[in-house]
């Protein structure tokens, strides 16, 4: 295990340190009502009663998401089954996000970061060199752009979130006024997460829905399919309107002027093992290079899943032996160390409960509560937007995946008995989870603050302005597209 400060030590730090603990009594208390008065079967009720317990935790965190994932897989074990408590390790999403988490490390300790960041500086237009405002615009779009790249090529927004952030961090340092940094650090990355529901390796949201609707289903999305419905409005339309907002609202003001240094590009960049190496010449790493076409070749093989009909989880696979191949890989196998697989945990008891609620019929007697508050005769449009209404208001009260796990059974339960197709009310699923507007709902968020750069209210601001967006112009666009083909 690494040794590394965790992304969420500085924001711990700054709470009270008996409020998390507040969450215990919450969700001793919830799941002690919910077995007490909830007119459910018994089993039904339990499971309840267990899924309350944990969201409470998960959203206090008075311990690590991963330990109330362990507590809750051993309640699980104990009041159901062992193979119900161990359901969710059995998950290809489940490996698919280890694989990721592999692949980030190696992407980290690869050095491809600083590649991109010296090619970036390399290219800069004449103009950007001396006039703050074109250097912000082509620095804010140059950075989305990569980040929105980096959507397809790392499978997890969190290791995204961590690998380019000390790059934007140092680009930022070419501005004297706070304001333009904020915008260089804010914009990039809340492109490289919010442009991850339009792909389905983007986001763990999406692996998530896709796993559950797989296993309650029969439903297989697959990689290309995701990307055809989602992509252009969730990835391309929304990378654009990301980097507007972050223009918008954190633009150089008249007063602001570049670094002395602005112009010079580094003369050593820290290479995978922490030393440095000379690159005044241009002399690219050979790590780097094959970083970046390993990460190409997982690709590929995610792009052509309609003729192989492989899983994404084997793509992944194939990029984490090459990374780690002696002799070809990038990093050595004890990189593996640095690594944090912790999420497991977390990941096992989100699919357990999941399958627990399906197993106990609450998903059923749930969804037939949703339906009866939608019109018989609803329409396809209206059906979504009764979806996102209520994937939104859950994730104001627990973290986007719990949403996910809790959610994803009840809206497979609601499609079939509504008689509408589950994947267009899967994938408006998944759109809505990326609709955040405090860092208590994400862990991603959360991690962003971690890193020391920008204020809570900052990004408040900005996710508001993000998700408002979202939810007012790019959510109907995307349900006018589903309507057009299903409705």
């Amino acid at each position: 295990m690494s040794d590394r400060p965790g992304p969420f030590a500085r924001l711990e730090s700054r709470l009270p340190v008996d409020a998390p603990w507040l969450s215990v009594p919450v969700g001793v208390v919830a799941a002690g009502a919910i077995l007490a008065a909830a007119p459910l079967p018994t089993e039904a009720a339990r499971m309840l009663a267990i899924t309350a317990f944990c969201i409470a935790l998960w959203v206090g965190t008075p311990v690590p998401p991963w330990l109330t994932g362990v507590v809750g897989i051993g309640l699980i074990g104990v009041n159901f089954s062992t193979e119900l408590a161990l359901f969710g390790f059995r998950s290809p999403a489940t490996w698919l996000i280890v694989l990721g988490i592999l692949i980030g490390e190696a992407t980290r300790q690869s050095g491809l970061a600083g590649l991109v960041e010296r090619r970036v500086i390399e290219v800069m237009p004449a103009e950007a060199a001396t006039d703050p405002r074109a250097a912000y615009r082509y620095l804010l779009v140059a950075f989305s752009a990569i980040g929105a790249g980096f959507v397809f090529l790392v499978p997890s927004a969190l290791v995204r979130v961590l690998i380019l952030g000390p790059v934007l961090i140092s680009v930022g340092e070419r501005f004297t006024q706070r304001r333009a940094r904020v915008g260089l650090f804010l914009g990039p990355l809340f492109v490289t997460y919010y442009a991850g529901a339009g792909v389905l390796t983007g986001s763990l949201g999406n692996i998530i829905i896709t796993g559950i609707t797989e296993s309650a289903a029969g439903l297989s999305i697959g990689w290309v399919e995701w990307l055809v419905w989602l992509g252009p409005v969730m990835t391309v339309l929304r990378t654009a309107v990301v980097v507007a907002i972050a223009y918008a609202l954190y633009r150089p003001t008249t007063g602001d002027a570049l670094a002395a240094d602005a112009g010079e590009v580094a003369a050593v960049t820290p290479n995978s093992s922490g030393s440095e190496e000379a690159t005044d010449e241009g002399v690219v790493a050979g790590d780097e290079r094959r970083m970046l076409a390993f990460l190409l070749v997982g690709v590929a093989i995610w792009a052509t899943d309609a003729i192989h009909g492989l899983h994404p989880l084997y793509g992944a696979l194939v990029v984490a032996v090459l990374v780690f191949l002696p002799r070809v890989g990038v990093v050595d196998l004890e990189a593996a160390g640095d690594a944090d697989f912790t999420i497991l945990f977390f990941l096992g008891a989100i699919f357990a409960i999941a399958e627990g609620l399906q197993r106990t019929a609450f998903t059923d007697a749930a969804a037939g509560a949703i339906l009866s508050a939608v019109p018989a005769d609803a329409s396809l449009p209206v059906v979504l937007g009764a979806v996102s209404l209520v994937t939104a208001a859950l994730t104001l009260v627990m973290e986007g995946l719990a949403v996910a796990s809790v959610l994803t059974p009840v809206l497979v339960a609601f499609a079939r008995d509504a008689g509408v197709p589950l994947l267009p009310v899967a994938m408006v699923e998944a759109v809505t989870l990326v609709t955040y507007f405090f860092p208590y709902q994400s862990a991603v968020l959360v991690a962003l603050l971690g890193l020391d750069v920008v204020e809570s209210r900052e990004v408040i601001r900005m996710a508001t302005a993000c998700s408002l967006a979202t939810l007012l112009v790019l959510l109907p666009i995307q349900i006018a597209v589903f309507t057009v083909a299903f409705g």
